[in-house]
């Protein structure tokens, strides 16, 4: 996929005031500081597009890009950063619940996990929830630069693993860096397909 057009719209904390479209929309969502912003502006081309910061837990708000004018990506709050307040913490749980359950124009999220930690907790209990509800997600690794290749592959491998303990079947895996741009084809054509599927079926 060729993206030609990226670009901000909106960003709030009410889904309800999300955009009024039927365009598919393709959240990314993840721990603080996993590197969804810089993730975002590798997939679009667009280095300053979705802001990144050094502080974690920066993005508050749902915030949405329209991507070459068809669909959006939108840059969910990052989960777990242990310095929020119980209220904030509940308010971004509330925000992230809402998009998730509520948002009809969500065709599926992509769960973001940093390929140099083991499986933590506060990622697979939010996986297994999506997996409650029947939210379709698919799960992209990220910093794969900061490994070697077999590193990498490893560190994969073993989270697949120790996933396959309690799942049945893995959802679709990605292995990403913003810095080499790893990934970037998979993803896009993974969201191309989809697309494509949602126009034959209209």
């Amino acid at each position: 996929m060729e993206i030609r057009f990226a670009d901000f719209e909106i960003s709030n904390s009410d889904v309800s005031k999300c955009p009024d479209t039927t365009l598919p929309e393709y959240a990314f969502i993840g721990r603080s500081n996993v590197g969804k912003s810089s993730l975002i502006n590798m997939l679009t081309g667009r280095r300053g597009l979705a802001k990144t910061s050094q502080t974690p837990g920066k993005t508050l708000l749902i915030n949405h890009f329209r991507i070459n004018n068809e669909w959006y990506i939108v840059d969910l709050p990052g989960y777990g950063y242990a310095r929020r307040s119980k209220d904030q913490r509940q308010q971004l749980e509330r925000i992230i619940r809402g998009y998730i359950m509520t948002r009809r124009q969500m065709t599926n999220l992509f769960v973001l996990v940093d390929s140099r930690l083991k499986p933590q907790k506060i990622d697979t209990d939010f996986m297994q929830w999506l997996g409650e509800c029947g939210i379709p997600f698919a799960i992209v690794f990220t910093k794969l630069d900061k490994l070697g290749r077999k590193a990498g592959a490893d560190a994969i491998e073993a989270y697949k693993r120790e996933l396959l303990e309690t799942w049945e079947e893995l959802p679709p895996i990605f292995a990403t860096s913003s810095e080499d741009g790893r990934g970037r084809d998979e993803l896009l054509d993974y969201i191309a397909q989809i697309n494509a599927e949602l126009k034959a079926q209209s």
